[in-house]
């Protein structure tokens, strides 16, 4: 009887163990969402990455630790993908019921990428060996979360660097190299209490890499001048007949090129994402009213357009004629946002992508192209493009700069558009090219090479940034290899841990 209750007793407390294992990963994975933008709160790093390498040493089994790393995944993108609710608020009768399951579905989704890494470095790794296991496979987990199932690498833990004198290695390994150095530094601080100095000596290093690193250096600028429109129209307003066109005629006077203002004569004007409230393929009268104002000056707007049936989100070049002399569609959109997977048939049940004004959804544009803009060669890159390094990558050619035209409305006023302003940042830095932003309710911003923000309109106001366009630096090496140097460096330190784990397994 005795024995019935001690084995009861423990039997309870493995299970009292387990809920506050479980419970711990997913605070901790709420902790370490403070690191991303808005807050930058790096000192969350140390400890939710070491706190949660604790408990991944501890786990019996990989069955263990691949729910840990799922949790702790769900408590990340949770909290910081929390923005993702804000498309269902802007027409809340028909949606709002949706955000919920959005941000379940997309946290537990990305989570799995997590929890598929943790449980295989506790399957192949034992002792110290576990840990360097998790660095490779993590690592490769976020370069698969990416790039498979038309990829998502937001809240990638290379964003936590973009203020700091890491993003200076930027240009060198991306995101995704920075993201590898991240856990390199923090994950062996499980072991501070077994072998402190392998557990401290990353951070130290990395600490002093950060204090001797130089600021990064002013960079030129050209003697072309760029005027970039913020004219701030709330999504909820934006397509309603009675107030977008008011949107068009604030952004035509911000746009106006007068003398009497006393600033000189921009070489391009840029506009936001579907700056522009009606296709292409009817803005005749609309763009000659534009052109009237403007005068000569070159004008990037967004619009959108429709071609044999199928219809696209563009960035169209209004030229100093008065004709619209090229345009470029958005190829990489948004899922459920832009565009809904078999589409056709959803539509049957009056379900539409969220953005796209006209039909069931948007359909990709052939590919990353450049546009002669007059002031140089630009690779556009509409909203959510900006995010995938690896479609910047992709150009024909180096261009001299990268435009992007978005519509933050859509991400509310929180951490969305501060997070989607870091990436902007980090495509400008891993190319070493100036990047010109104009975004809708903000945040507009010139960008240099470095990644820094030189001129930039705070959110959720409407107004103008004048600046010359920053000169671009030489081709940068991430611009050269993309992420595969970090793939294959992944892919052999997860082989050496390996069998530095199956070793110390036939030894116990």
């Amino acid at each position: 009887m005795t024995a019935g209750l001690w084995g009861r007793a423990a039997r309870a407390a493995g299970r009292q163990e387990t809920w506050v294992a479980a419970g711990s990963a997913f605070g901790l994975g709420a902790l370490l969402s403070l690191a991303l933008a808005p807050f930058h709160m790096l000192w969350s790093l140390p400890l939710a990455l070491g706190g949660i390498g604790v408990l991944v040493m501890l786990s019996r089994t990989a069955m263990q630790a691949a729910v840990l790393g799922w949790l702790f995944g769900l408590g990340y993108f949770g909290f910081g993908l929390s923005w993702i609710i804000e498309p269902f608020q802007i027409d809340a009768d028909r949606y709002a019921w949706m955000a919920p399951f959005a941000l379940v579905f997309l946290a537990g989704g990305l989570a799995l990428f997590w929890g598929l890494a943790f449980g295989l470095a506790t399957h192949w790794g034992k002792g110290g060996a576990r840990l360097l296991l998790l660095i490779a496979l993590w690592s490769l987990a976020e370069l698969g979360r990416a790039y498979l199932l038309t990829g998502f690498p937001w809240a990638g833990f290379g964003q936590f660097w973009i203020d700091t004198p890491a993003a200076q290695l930027l240009p060198w390994i991306g995101g995704q190299g920075l993201a590898l150095l991240t856990l390199a530094v923090t994950l062996p601080l499980a072991l501070l209490r077994q072998r402190p100095v392998l557990a401290l000596v990353p951070l130290l290093l990395a600490a002093l890499w950060g204090f001797a690193a130089p600021q990064s250096p002013e960079p030129e600028l050209t003697s072309k001048r760029v005027r970039l429109v913020q004219p701030n129209a709330p999504q909820a307003e934006k397509w309603l007949a009675g107030r977008r066109w008011d949107f068009v005629r604030r952004a035509i006077e911000l746009s106006e090129v007068d003398a009497a203002d006393g600033l000189p004569r921009p070489d391009l004007i840029v506009w936001p994402e579907t700056a522009v409230p009606q296709l292409l393929n009817n803005a005749e009268g609309t763009l000659e009213a534009i052109r009237q104002r403007l005068g000569d000056v070159p004008l990037l707007f967004g619009i959108q357009r429709r071609e044999d049936g199928q219809y696209f989100n563009s960035a169209a070049l209004l030229d100093a004629a008065g004709g619209v002399s090229q345009i470029y569609d958005k190829s990489h959109l948004v899922p459920f946002g832009e565009y809904v997977p078999f589409g056709d048939f959803m539509a049957r049940f009056g379900i539409h992508g969220f953005a796209s004004q006209a039909g069931a959804g948007y359909a990709p544009g052939p590919g990353p192209a450049l546009l002669d803009l007059g002031i140089g060669q630009a690779l556009p890159l509409i909203c959510y493009e900006a995010v995938f390094a690896q479609d910047v990558n992709a150009v024909p050619s180096r261009p001299d700069m990268l435009i992007q035209i978005t519509n933050d409305a859509w991400f509310g006023t929180q951490s969305g558009p501060y997070q989607h302003l870091v990436q902007a940042r980090m495509r400008a830095a891993e190319q070493g090219l100036p990047m010109l932003r104009a975004a809708n309710t903000g945040i507009t911003a010139v960008i240099d090479p470095y990644g820094q923000m030189r001129e930039h309109l705070a959110l959720g106001e409407a107004g103008v940034v004048n600046a010359l366009l920053p000169q671009a630096l030489a081709a940068t090496l991430y611009s050269r290899t993309g992420d595969w140097s970090v793939f294959l460096f992944c892919i052999l330190l997860a082989w050496a841990a390996a069998v530095r784990g199956q070793r110390l397994a036939h030894r116990s």
